[in-house]
């Protein structure tokens, strides 16, 4: 069947070659661009960063060479509130978010997808790394991961519900990375070698540390080892997550020579506790505002494989749902799990359901029972 299709071309070689393959499905395709920054800069910085006036010009010339319409949607003041101000304010209470998560919850699968389904079209495609299951009769489609586990995005799209996933369409899923990049060559597109960007995209020189210093300004605390002993100081609670080891500024050395790690991030306070690698193993976890897309919302405790950040490992572990919230018991402990990231739950390759984590309770509070 013949749809409608807007292609979120970001000006890289994974949204190119996806656009490409949804014209070649049959889809009457239409490229789009977002400009999500206010002031784009001309040429990104290596890898770095993304939304530059090159990649609207490198998206343009990749619709060009396809053979369909583009346009650029200008996005910069909902990005801004949605995603930019969304990252600040979790750094500013002591979370560690995951920008590209809020980016294809709030952004790409809710402006744009709104915005597309108002113009008549059908669904909205991206050059994520992920699949999309066939829907049983009276279902919707459930996510899977990639086949190129390097590249799998699933991940981050896990945030997005039933509804939006019936009008998603991800081409790569199936495909290794390599095979996309000799795809692009073959067809032309002059993106086939550019680099992938990294890091935050809305800080193109990748110090975090420094974007967030002049958003929030200084605002001084104190370092404090696991002992309640005071370490040292710092110029703000934001530059720091938990599990981080270098960059802590502590002149004195732990008395057994061992490095230390931010266990956990007082916000209030201004206090960065550390401590000890150990000390950053993780027994539970309590996560809020759940999304079910592959299965019902649990009535009973669940087995399920979690992942706790992009690209992290897997855990097994018991789930189970009350209200708005769902509890977490890692089977075997996790090291260095941080507030503000996603909680995704799989059933082998397929997602079950998200949540924010909220909440942790370290493996030495749980065999103390506290």
């Amino acid at each position: 069947m013949s749809l409608r299709v807007l292609a979120a071309m970001s000006g890289g070689v994974d949204s190119a070659v996806a656009a490409a393959r949804a014209v070649d499905a049959g889809h009457e395709v239409t490229g789009i661009h977002l400009a999500l920054s206010a002031n784009p800069s001309s040429y990104r910085s290596g890898a770095r960063g993304c939304c530059t006036l090159e990649d609207a010009r490198d998206a343009r010339r990749a619709a060009d060479v396809i053979g369909i319409p583009f346009y650029i949607w200008d996005m910069a003041e909902r990005f801004a509130a949605d995603v930019v101000d969304d990252f600040v304010a979790e750094y500013a209470a002591g979370n560690t978010p995951n920008p590209c998560l809020r980016c294809n919850e709030k952004i790409k699968f809710a402006a744009v997808l709104d915005r597309a389904v108002a113009l008549g079209f059908d669904a909205v495609c991206t050059g994520h790394y992920a699949r999309l299951a066939p829907a049983k009769a009276g279902g919707h489609p459930r996510l899977v991961r990639s086949v190129d586990l390097a590249k799998d995005q699933s991940y981050v799209l896990a945030v997005l519900t039933a509804a939006q996933l019936s009008r998603a369409m991800f081409p790569l899923g199936g495909t290794a990375k390599a095979e996309v990049r000799s795809e692009a060559a073959r067809r032309g597109l002059a993106v086939a070698d550019k680099p992938d960007s990294h890091d935050v995209c809305f800080i193109a020189d990748g110090d975090t540390r420094g974007f967030l210093r002049g958003r929030l300004g200084e605002a001084p605390g104190q370092i404090v080892g696991h002992d309640g002993q005071v370490l040292g100081a710092h110029d703000g609670s934001y530059g720091f997550t938990v599990g981080q080891r270098r960059g802590l500024g502590i002149g004195v050395p732990a008395s057994d020579g061992r490095p230390r790690y931010v266990l956990d991030i007082e916000p209030v306070s201004r206090t960065v506790l550390v401590g000890p690698a150990e000390a950053l193993d993780v027994g539970e976890i309590t996560a809020v505002r759940p999304v079910w897309t592959g299965c019902a919302p649990p009535a009973d405790p669940i087995e399920a494989d979690v992942q706790l950040r992009a690209h992290g490992e897997v855990h097994r572990a018991t789930c189970s749902q009350s209200g708005d919230q769902v509890a977490i018991r890692l089977h075997a402990t996790a090291r260095g799990v941080a507030k503000g990231q996603a909680a995704v739950l799989y059933a082998g390759d397929t997602v079950l359901g998200s949540a924010t984590i909220a909440g942790t309770v370290r493996e030495s509070a749980v065999a103390a029972g506290g």
